[in-house]
């Protein structure tokens, strides 16, 4: 019993919800990264030089944001997972599992392929107060974060686009037709 029974997903709410989801997980996730510890300064330091740093990393986050908000609007359109789908909640799930998928795909193969390309062998971490291992750990601890915050506004921008509310709020807010 999946959504598809009492609402129907459309091409313009699939990808408007792609594109917005991903573009606002981005922002939040960005938030995340660059304030808690100049992640996003890191990211574009693998690409460009140090002045263009901060600009670079959030261009190039936000446009993998919106990609891969785009690629979960195609996953979780489709019928197979829509027939599992029962509401609201299921799509903050499947957002939630999705950042989760990304940011072990983003940290375990993407980063290290971009710091071998970088000629980097180890990520410098002088953003952070402490140095070593316990930078180590919150640097990975706040990527992971990221992520989660990632999928969380992901899979409820998406839903919410394409009409699908939390239990309860239809009836306590008249939607406007």
């Amino acid at each position: 019993m999946g959504v598809n029974n009492t609402h129907k997903l459309d091409g313009v709410g699939i990808w408007g919800g792609g594109l917005a989801g991903g573009l606002v997980g981005g922002i939040a996730m960005g938030l995340v990264l660059h304030l808690g510890g100049n992640q996003i300064e890191l990211l574009g330091g693998l690409a460009a030089e140090p002045e263009m740093a901060i600009g670079v990393g959030w261009t190039i986050h936000l446009m993998l944001s919106i990609a891969f908000g785009l690629l979960f609007a195609a996953l979780v359109s489709r019928q197979a997972i829509q027939n599992q789908i029962d509401g609201f909640s299921d799509y903050v799930i499947a957002g939630l599992v999705f950042g989760t998928v990304i940011g072990l795909f983003a940290g375990g193969v993407v980063f290290p392929l971009a710091m071998n390309r970088a000629g980097v062998a180890t990520l410098p971490l002088p953003y952070l107060p402490i140095s070593g291992p316990a930078a180590e750990l919150f640097s990975a601890l706040l990527f992971g974060l990221g992520h989660l915050v990632y999928g969380l506004v992901l899979g409820t921008v998406f839903a919410a686009v394409n009409g699908v509310t939390p239990r309860g709020v239809r009836e306590r807010v008249p939607l406007v037709r």
